[in-house]
This record gives structure tokens, C-alpha cells and sequence, in this order.
């Protein structure tokens, strides 16, 4: 078998095949692993010093057919074969260190195999039959197995006969059950015969209720349907079905008769209501309002269902005055104060009036914002939505069935960022929720989900998908709405238990289509255990590599580019990394809700930094308490010690449970929420939430006369690649995109010399791509894949994505990060143009709410005279003005992502829509607005713990801008107005700075304190963070110093080059791939093919 072969490595990874051989650092080393490219096929690598000249032949190579792979590997050991130089070396694998069995929930255990009655009665088998069979019959039996485990459950509570008959169907009947199961009947008569003897009185009690409920449904159902008459004959004529089965039809009953209700009801008003919709009450919000002056207390009334908000006086006041939905034009939060906002509103026919308002506090402004979205959505007419709202959750339930009340989970109630009661009954589009040891039976699980969800929304939430790996589970709910816009729906699971082949360990995953925006939800459980952080990385890796979801046309790609939108939720296991010695100290911190010291310690926060895992990925700021490891049934107490054979094992307080985000560059996504439940505690986890935002599109209908088709084409030109590789083979680009009938390749690149390990690819000329629809306002909400590829073995070195909305305007040079399942392998620099647009874009339902500086006094149509900050403007694409240049010096961070969290300068929710056009922010003092700090959260600071004071820079990468660009023409410049996202006074050195997930933070910035809100200012509650200092009136500011704009530097970041070993040899690759139906080799060197076999 290929496994028992030295040299074959497995799937390992293309990257991890050239670290390999360059440890080895021998010419002829070889070794051979999977294909990434073509299935079932193999790739023999081989390493060659550019000190030798090896015997090649490029043509007359004589075609071979090899039956077995060591045949293959034996023929090439003999020099003058073909190859550049013959094998000499085979590159041992590297052994993986025995993984200790750790606590698993096993699937459903099939009975003992040749088990008889007789011997279960017993209690144990006969040793004497056979050395075979020991391990066999060393196993309990499965009466004792139950005998043993009933035995540590209280029943004394239960009534006698009960225990005597669960008893006894355990000390002999479940061995009969079994041994009839063996024998093909799998009916457990027993087992039927106990559950109709315990629920005896619950018959009965079905028997007498059923004519009531039938009668009911009569009235509501006129004429009877034929259905009743069906399930009546099936609830009480048949005694033969289960009790299960009985209760889950008059379930379904009851159900039926409260649709119908509903229904009568809502039409007897005249409620336009279609499916079991959402009735949102109400909600009063009470506002400070200055009126020349003078601050005035009022009250707002946002009626959802009518469409309108009130502004009254008094709370009981009359409610004359008011404004429709329509009228309301924008909301502006501000940036300086987090509890207030201003409504744009038409007062006449284009004339607007701005009204300013500042609300108790932040939260309440947040519930004021959403319930205003939310009633836009329900009155914007348009036939689609363009904006959803999406709730994740991760729950490790610990083998224990939930509390009877899950509801806070999925209201998004208790510790961190959480919604306002006010918010907390409106519905989300789609509900995804993820567990981890979850015991309960699938159909179970989902109707306890659905009807948590029915008692908050009034909603009988659909069914999408749903994806089980042993106790591992994703669950996808939407509103009935949205059912028909549901499309290419997949389910998949990986194995990462021990040896890749058990269960307990993996990940459940679900992809869809959502009109025309892509989803795809992961939900793992990683390995377990402080110290197996590495096993947790491989974990990691395995999951991306082989989780199959999303279109199979990307099959280049990896989940991390396969999807517009990508959350990846779960029991990631990564744990504080402190000495055990510390739980106490740990504790102390969690009570004083010192979280940032600990998350500076967190492991998936330093891996992540590093880019070792989750590259690229977004999280929301962590302001909740760990998660991981509760004492049960309390949230007091964490039980981090646990006392095993070996000794006392530690299991220290940590974030295990997580959600994180990776979308497209310039997509629209927004976080909400991010916290976990303070009262359900039934597992040694907190359940976890996390609520967004998210831009989706449509089928697109120009607004353009038909009549003149739309030409033009996507430019992209000046390409320019550095790839993290010794390979010297040739390379292309392939251009992918749901916009284009088919992708494209670009002509092969030139290669230059390059240092450390890496090669310089320029892609000369201009690839044109011809769009299926040209026109610019469907281009701006579309995104091109990129893949670099070798041309001998077809395999990527590397993907990426840019936004064509950041060419939206002119020509746009862009920078953006390569990567490669899962690893950072280069960078990407290019240029980019649209065909040019003359009509008005259509506006966003999210562009409704924006972020701001504080109002001044003008007026203007929709909010004309708010300066708004467009973080969605930073993108990875980092698109980089005309004006810049060839400018690359961007942090890692700002290559790849477009939606920029607003968590890292602010509590406000709605970040701007990629659709604002923005011009600097300057404030009314003629000053640049400064980064804030967030009251709720406390100081931004100390956000990152250690981070505060940055390392230097990393002097990999650092390349001239002559370095990549001394061929490039440079473009005729465009004027563009540019956006910032920070304040600026003075310019800061040249250097690049090695960000944190933060994105880019300049050093030694002084921050204003913040005067917190009357309702923040006294005492901070048992879960809020402590509020920080209140400024002294009077008191000078000391002025800030300028940050530089990050895109004026032409530096390239750090880390994405691999150390250079000492006295390490500059090395070349030969790839080979080989199947069953080719095998051919290319010259690394030259660039002529060597062999080819057939």
C-alpha cells in the first residue's frame, strides 16, 4: 500500500512538499504526494541546485505506462530517464506524534455482535471461546452497560411500576431486543412494549383531548378538510403507532389550528398578513432635543407595522405629529457621541430638516436604528431585498438536553454587545445555529429551535438545511418569505478526529444561494486541550481543504473565496495560553471584566495574528466574559480543574466558542451583536450569538433602453505577482466570476529573479473580460476571482479577490493578498477599469443609516452636509487612488478586506455603505475628526493588551516602487475624491506598520476622553465593562499628530515572506503529476517539457 511507502506524504499541501525538500537540501531529494488539481491523481516533486547542469531531453522521450506507483518511483531512481536530474533521495515522512484518546460522544452504539440472550442474563461470556473474540468479549455487555449507568440516576421520584419496568427491560429484555435486531428484526417489540406501559396514562389523555381539538378545527375549517378525518383515525384508531408518532401528528394538529386562527383574525382586520408574520409592537424611545439652546425632553414612537414615527411632547401625549416612512430620508449616528443621531427628513417637496437627537444611551439608539430599518424594509415596495438580517449561533451543549427556556440565546440577551429590549422581538431573515455534543435526535433539536423561535417571533420559521456529524449539528431557519429565494442549497462534513477518520472531531458545513448572493456556514469542533494548539491549526486546514460546498465551477478555490458572504462558528478549543498556576489570577481578572489582558494571551487571537489560521478572517470585538468552562447549573463559578488518573488536568476559563466572518472586498456587512447568554447552563458552555447586517443582490433589470445594448468590457492590465515559491516553473492567471459565461486565462507571465525564496511574475499586455451584462451599475456589485496557476501540473499558487465597485469611478490600481489554502503565498498588484457609467445608481436600503461627525446647522437633500466616514472605501481590493500611483504599502489587513468592522472605531453599528460616495472628513473647527473611544466598551487603548506599543515593521517585502513597477505604464490619473478613515494632522515616518485585526492604528496617538451618557456615567452593571474617565472641562486637548494615509507609502507589508534559512541553497522544483492516464514533467529550469507519458 502507498501508505507503508517512505516517500509517499499523502495530501499534504504543495507549500509544505517544498519545505520538505528544502530541509533535505540534496539534489535528487524527491518525494510524492496528492494532486491538489486533478483528482485521484499524484504530483512527484523533486530538488534540484542551480550548481548542476543535469542530462535533459525535451523531445524523443519514450512513453511508459506504470501500473503502481513504486514502479514509477523505481524506473526514475535510473539516470538519463528524462528528468532534469534522476531520484537519489526520498524524503522520509515525518511521523505525527500519537494523539491521546480524548472524551468523545460516540454515535449511537450497535448491539454487541454474536450476543445471546443467555449470556446478557449472565452478565458476561465465556472467556474460553476463542483468543479472537477477546477483545470482544472484554467489552461489557450492553444490559450492564445501561445496568451500570441507571444505577447513577436518581429514580426514586418515579412512580413504582415505572422503575420496576425499566429495570427489568434493562436487566434482560434489551439483550432479546438486541439479538432480534441481529437477526434482521428491528422493530425492539420490548422497547415499544415499556414506552406503551410508562405513557399508558399520556393514550388516554391523547384519546380525550383529540375530539376537543378536532372540533376546533372544525369551526376554522369549513368545509372539513379530508385530512381531519385521516389523522383522527391515525391518532386514536391505530394503537399500534408509537407514542412518539401520535404526539408528533397532534403537534402538528395544534399548529395547524393556530395558523388558522391567525389567518381569520388577521383577515377579519383587514391585515394584509400572507405568511404568520411578525406583529411588531410599538416602542416608545425617550430623547433630549435642543431647540435654540435650550434641551428639551421628548418622546419617539416608532410604529413599524404603520410606517410611521411619532414625536411627541409627553409619553401620553397626542400623537398629531408625525413623520411616514418615506419621508424619513437618513439616519446619521454620530461618531463623538454614541447615543446621538440626527434624522434627515422632507418636511416639503425637496426641502429636508434635519433633527438632532441624543438618546439615554447607546443602546437605545441602536433599537431606535434597527426598528427603523426594519420598518423600511417592510415599506420599501421593492419585490427583493437588497439588505438581510442573519443570526449565528455556536452552542457546545455538553451532552445535556436544553433548559426549557432557550429564548435569551436567540434574543441576543446577556454579556457583551447585545441588542436593546426594544430591538429583541424583531425577527431575523435567517437563523443559523450550530452545536457541538448536542445529544438531542435531529427533527428534536430543530422543533425545539423553531419553537423557541415561534414564541419570540410569532413566526413558524422554514427549513433549509440541515447537516449532523455525530454530535456535531447546523441547523439553517428563514422566514416563509424567503423560501423560493433559496437555491443550490449543499451539505457536507469533514472528520478530524483521531487519525481523520472519527467523528467526534470535524465540522458540519451548509452553502446557498440567496437570490444572487452566495452564503456558506461552518460550524467545527476542533481538538481539544491547551497544549494541542498545533493539532487545532491542522484541524483547520483539513476542514478547508475537504469541506465540499459552494459552486463546483470554483473548484480552484478554496471555501475562503467560494462565497460572498463566509461564517465560520463553532467550539474552535483555543484556549488562554497561561501557566495553570495562573486560574486563580484568571478568575480575578474575569470578575473585574479585565478581558483585554486575557485576550492578549487568547490563542486563535495570536495564531490569527501570526497567519497561521483564519487568515483574513474578521471577529467582532470580544466584551463578554469567557465562555468555557462553567461549573453547571451556575454562571458563578468556573470549573477549571478536573481530577483523572494521570493527575489533576487543568482546563483553564477561555473563548472557545466563536463566530468569524470573511466576505468579499466592499461587501456590506455589519455586526450587531456579539455576546453570550448569562441564564442557560445546563452545559459547561455558554451558548454564544452573533447577529449581522448583510448586503444581498437580485436578479438585476436595467433601468437603460433596451434598445442600445450596453458594450464595453472589464480591463485589467499591468499585473504584476510575487509568489512565495521556488518553484521556477511558468505561470498564468485565471479570471473567475459569476458576471462571465466562462473564465478566462491570461497569457503565460514572465518570470523575474527574486530573493528569500520567491519569484516575481509580470503579466504583460491587458486581459479584457466580456461581462454577460455590461452594465456599470451591475458591474459595481460583482467581484473577480483570481488564480495564479502553474503550467506544467495546473495547480493554484494562489487566490484573491477585488471588488469592481472600487474602479467605480476612473482607472484604480489595486493590491491585493494571495493565499492558498488557508496560507498567505504572495501578492497580487494590477490595475483595473470599468465600461464608463452616465446614469444615477440605485440607492441601497442600507445606505440608510450612516456614520458621521456631529451635524452642523445646514440643510441639505438626504444628510448632503454630514460628513461621512466610508470605511467600506479601504478595501482588498486596497484599491489605491490614481493619484497614488503604484503605491502598496498597506497592512495585511486592508489588502483583503473591504468591510472593515466598524468595531475598531466605534460602537456604531451601521458602517456606510459601499455605494456613499464620501469626501473628507473635516470638522466644523476646521480639525480632522479623531478616533473615539467607545463607552461601552471602554478604553480603545487598551483594547489589544500588549498591542499598544506595535513592533517595527517587517523588512520583508519592502520593495522599491521602482522594484515592481520599473515596466509599468502608468495611467493618464483621474481626479477622485478619497476617503479616511482616520484624522490627520501630521505626517508620520515612512514606515509600514504591522497592524493588528484592529486594521491600521497610528503610534503614540492622544485620544480624547469621552463624556459618557447621564445613563453611563454612575455605576456600570454586573456585565459592562468600566467606563472610561470623564474629561475635564476647560481642559486643553493636546493636539494629535497626523496619521499617515496608508495609502501614500510604497512599501509592500510584512509577513508575507518566509524566513530565509541560514546557508540554505537556492533551490529549484520539479513537479510532476501523475495518474492513471498521463505522467509528464516539467523542466523548471528551461521551461521544455522533459517527459511525457501516457
Amino acid at each position: 500500500m502507498l501508505s507503508h511507502q517512505p516517500w509517499y506524504h499523502g495530501n499534504i499541501t504543495r507549500s509544505t512538499a517544498e519545505d520538505l525538500l528544502s530541509k533535505a537540501g540534496k539534489d535528487g531529494s524527491f518525494l510524492l504526494r496528492d494532486s491538489e488539481s486533478i483528482q485521484g491523481a499524484y504530483a512527484l516533486c523533486v530538488l534540484r541546485s542551480f550548481l548542476f547542469i543535469s542530462l535533459q531531453a525535451s523531445e524523443g522521450v519514450p512513453i511508459r505506462f506504470f501500473s503502481v506507483l513504486p514502479d514509477l518511483v523505481e524506473t526514475y531512481y535510473k539516470e538519463n530517464m528524462g528528468l532534469v536530474t534522476h531520484l537519489q533521495y526520498a524524503v522520509q515522512k515525518e511521523e505525527e506524534p500519537e494523539e491521546e484518546p480524548e472524551p468523545c460522544s460516540l454515535p449511537p452504539q450497535l448491539p454487541p455482535r454474536n450476543i445471546t440472550s443467555n449470556e446478557c442474563k449472565d452478565g458476561h461470556s465465556d472467556s474460553s471461546r476463542g483468543t479472537d473474540r477477546g477483545t470482544e468479549l472484554a467489552r461489557p455487555s450492553i444490559s450492564d452497560t445501561y445496568i451500570q449507568r441507571l444505577q447513577q440516576i436518581d429514580i426514586s421520584n418515579l412512580p413504582e411500576d415505572h422503575q420496576k419496568s425499566i429495570q427489568e427491560y434493562f436487566r434482560s429484555s434489551v439483550c432479546v431486543d438486541a439479538e432480534q435486531a441481529q437477526n434482521g428484526n428491528p422493530t425492539l417489540p420490548h422497547f415499544k412494549k415499556l414506552t406503551q406501559s410508562i405513557c399508558k396514562n399520556l393514550n388516554s389523555e391523547i384519546a380525550r383531548t383529540l375530539p376537543s381539538l378536532e372540533a376546533l378545527q372544525k369551526v376554522l375549517d369549513q368545509p372539513l378538510s379530508p385530512g381531519v378525518g385521516r389523522l383522527r383515525s391515525q391518532l386514536s384508531g391505530d394503537a399500534t403507532q408509537s407514542v412518539a408518532f401520535r404526539l408528533e401528528q397532534l403537534t402538528k394538529l395544534i399548529y395547524s389550528i393556530e395558523d388558522k386562527t391567525k389567518n381569520a383574525v388577521f383577515d377579519s382586520v383587514g391585515y394584509d398578513g400572507g405568511h404568520r408574520k411578525s406583529l411588531i409592537p410599538p416602542v416608545t424611545f425617550e430623547v433630549k432635543c435642543d431647540s435654540l439652546g435650550i434641551s428639551n425632553k421628548m418622546y419617539l414612537k416608532v410604529d413599524v407595522e404603520g410606517g410611521k414615527v411619532y414625536f411627541k411632547k409627553s409619553k401620553d401625549g397626542p400623537e398629531d405629529k408625525y413623520f411616514v416612512h418615506n419621508k424619513i430620508l437618513q439616519l446619521v449616528k454620530s461618531q463623538k457621541m454614541h447615543n446621538r443621531l440626527v434624522l434627515v427628513v422632507e418636511t416639503e417637496k425637496e426641502k429636508t430638516q434635519r433633527k438632532d437627537f441624543v438618546f439615554d444611551d447607546t443602546k437605545k439608539r441602536e433599537g431606535f436604528c434597527q426598528l427603523l430599518q426594519q420598518m423600511k424594509n417592510k415599506h420599501s415596495g421593492k419585490p427583493e431585498p437588497d439588505m438581510i438580517t442573519v443570526f449565528v449561533g455556536t452552542w457546545n451543549m455538553g451532552n445535556a438536553n436544553p433548559p426549557p427556556n432557550i429564548t435569551p440565546w436567540f434574543q441576543s440577551k446577556g454579556q457583551g454587545k447585545t441588542h436593546d429590549d426594544t430591538a429583541s422581538q424583531i425577527p431575523h431573515d435567517i437563523y443559523v445555529i450550530g452545536t457541538q455534543e448536542d445529544p438531542l435526535g435531529e427533527k428534536e433539536w430543530i422543533e425545539t429551535v423553531r419553537g423557541a423561535l415561534r414564541d419570540i417571533t410569532n413566526i413558524s420559521y422554514k427549513q433549509i438545511a440541515t447537516q449532523t456529524l455525530w454530535s456535531i449539528r447546523i441547523v439553517v431557519l428563514a422566514k416563509p418569505e424567503h423560501e423560493n429565494r433559496f437555491s443550490h442549497v449543499f451539505c457536507d462534513s469533514v472528520k478530524t478526529g483521531i487519525a481523520n477518520a472519527l467523528g467526534n472531531k470535524g465540522a458540519v458545513g451548509v452553502s446557498f444561494m440567496f437570490n444572487r448572493t452566495s452564503f456558506g456556514f461552518v460550524n467545527s469542533h476542533l481538538t481539544s486541550g491547551s497544549e494541542k494548539k498545533l493539532r487545532r491549526n491542522q484541524n483547520y486546514v483539513s476542514i478547508l481543504r475537504f469541506l465540499n460546498l459552494g459552486d463546483k465551477k470554483l473548484n480552484p478555490f478554496d471555501i475562503t473565496h467560494r462565497f460572498t458572504h463566509l461564517f465560520w462558528l463553532g467550539d474552535l478549543n483555543y484556549r488562554v495560553d497561561l501557566p495553570a498556576q495562573e486560574a486563580e489570577n484568571i478568575v480575578m481578572k474575569i470578575k473585574l471584566q479585565q478581558y483585554q489582558d486575557l485576550l492578549a494571551r487568547d490563542q486563535l487571537n495570536i495564531e490569527k495574528e501570526e497567519e497561521k489560521v483564519f487568515l483574513d478572517y474578521e471577529e467582532e470585538e470580544i466584551t463578554f466574559a469567557p465562555t468555557y468552562r462553567f461549573e453547571r447549573d451556575t454562571r458563578e463559578r468556573y470549573a477549571y480543574t478536573k481530577a483523572k488518573a494521570t493527575g489533576t488536568k487543568y482546563n483553564l476559563p477561555s473563548w472557545c466558542d466563536r463566530v468569524l466572518r470573511k466576505s468579499y472586498p466592499m461587501a456590506h456587512v455589519v455586526c450587531n451583536s456579539y455576546g453570550c447568554t448569562n441564564d442557560i447552563m445546563t452545559s459547561d458552555h455558554s451558548p454564544v450569538f452573533a447577529t449581522f447586517d448583510v448586503g444581498v443582490t437580485s436578479q438585476f433589470v436595467s433601468k437603460n433602453d433596451l434598445s442600445k445594448d450596453a458594450e464595453g468590457a472589464i480591463k485589467i492590465m499591468n499585473c504584476v505577482a510575487v509568489l512565495l515559491t521556488k518553484s521556477k516553473t511558468k505561470f498564468f492567471i485565471e479570471y473567475h466570476s459569476s458576471c462571465l459565461e466562462k473564465f478566462v486565462k491570461s497569457p503565460e507571465g514572465e518570470n523575474q529573479e527574486n530573493t528569500d525564496g520567491s519569484i516575481k511574475v509580470r503579466f504583460s499586455g491587458q486581459v479584457e473580460l466580456t461581462p454577460i451584462i455590461a452594465d456599470p451599475e451591475y458591474l459595481l456589485d460583482q467581484h473577480i476571482l483570481i488564480c495564479i496557476k502553474s503550467t506544467d501540473c495546473d495547480e493554484s499558487y494562489g487566490e484573491g479577490c477585488v471588488a469592481l465597485r472600487s474602479a467605480e469611478s476612473s482607472y484604480t490600481e489595486f493590491s491585493i493578498k494571495l493565499a492558498h489554502h488557508g496560507e498567505c503565498t504572495g501578492l497580487l498588484t494590477g490595475g483595473i477599469q470599468l465600461p464608463k457609467s452616465d446614469g444615477k445608481q440605485t440607492e441601497k436600503l442600507y445606505d440608510f443609516i450612516k456614520v458621521g461627525d456631529d451635524p452642523g446647522s445646514g440643510k441639505g437633500k438626504s444628510g448632503d452636509n454630514t460628513k461621512i466616514n466610508n470605511q467600506s472605501d479601504r478595501g482588498p481590493g486596497s484599491i489605491m487612488s490614481p493619484r497614488t500611483g503604484s503605491s502598496s504599502g498597506h497592512s495585511s489587513k486592508d489588502m483583503t478586506h473591504g468591510n472593515i468592522s466598524p468595531k475598531k472605531t466605534s460602537y456604531d453599528h451601521a458602517t456606510p455603505s459601499p455605494t456613499t460616495k464620501t469626501s473628507n472628513p473635516i470638522s466644523e473647527d476646521g480639525q480632522t475628526p479623531e478616533m473615539f473611544e467607545n463607552p461601552l466598551y471602554g478604553s480603545m487603548s487598551a483594547s489589544r493588551g500588549s498591542k499598544d506599543h506595535l513592533p517595527p515593521p517587517d523588512a520583508h517585502f519592502a520593495f522599491s516602487k521602482t522594484d515592481l513597477d520599473a515596466d509599468r505604464q502608468p495611467p493618464v490619473p483621474t481626479p477622485r475624491i478619497r476617503s479616511f478613515t482616520c484624522s490627520e494632522t501630521k505626517p508620520q515616518s515612512s514606515s509600514v506598520t504591522n497592524t493588528m485585526s484592529s486594521g491600521l492604528q497610528p503610534q503614540n496617538i492622544t485620544k480624547k476622553p469621552v463624556v459618557p451618557s447621564r445613563s453611563e456615567g454612575g455605576t456600570t452593571g454586573p456585565n459592562r465593562p468600566p467606563v472610561p474617565m470623564k474629561s475635564r472641562p476647560g481642559q486643553p486637548q493636546e493636539l494629535q499628530p497626523k496619521p499617515r494615509d496608508y495609502r501614500d507609502s510604497s512599501e509592500l507589508p510584512s509577513k508575507l515572506r518566509l524566513q530565509t534559512r541560514s546557508g540554505q541553497p537556492k533551490d529549484g522544483m520539479i513537479t510532476i503529476v501523475y495518474s492513471t492516464h498521463s505522467f509528464f514533467v516539467q523542466n523548471t529550469r528551461s521551461g521544455s517539457r522533459n517527459s511525457s507519458v501516457n
